[in-house]
């Protein structure tokens, strides 16, 4: 049995919920990095060629993670659900690693404050890519850790 096992056995619901919380990782995220073109924001380092890729792949993993969080059938939960926290801190932890990696690194108030503007363009904006790396290494194992849950407890209707 693998993951994919797992989501084929996904209810619509689950689905839709992660699509939804793809969608609002794209615009949470892309608005305020300014990938999603906006009046509102603004940003004096061109986009990357890779910011894209990872902000679209962050926006999956978010999805399908924030997805394994809603109940599957419409059972009742287990007398006791053990809470997996690490695994909420490590999706929470990449999610928040990506949306620093995908950001104009000038534009970003800690490192501009912390290295200055010539110093956010020397030492932050180089680190950026193994942030995405790093981001979305910790959202894919928080979502594996969930489905591996699901594989190795199951919830079965009574």
């Amino acid at each position: 049995m693998s993951a994919a096992f797992v989501l084929r056995g996904w209810p619509a619901r689950r689905w839709l919920v992660a699509l939804a919380t793809a969608v609002a990782t794209v615009v949470v995220v892309g608005v305020p990095t300014v990938l999603v073109p906006n009046p509102v924001f603004s940003r004096e380092i061109a986009v990357t060629a890779w910011a894209w890729p990872v902000l679209l792949v962050t926006a999956v993993l978010s999805g399908l993670l924030a997805a394994t969080y809603i109940r599957a059938g419409a059972v009742d939960p287990p007398a006791e659900v053990p809470a997996d926290a690490h695994t909420s801190r490590w999706g929470a932890a990449g999610g928040l690693l990506a949306y620093f990696a995908v950001g104009c690194p000038v534009c970003n108030k800690i490192a501009l404050l912390a290295l200055g503007y010539t110093g956010a363009l020397r030492w932050f904006a180089p680190v950026q890519p193994y942030l995405a790396v790093l981001g979305v290494a910790l959202l894919g194992y928080a979502l594996h850790r969930r489905l591996q849950g699901e594989l190795a407890c199951p919830v079965r209707p009574v």
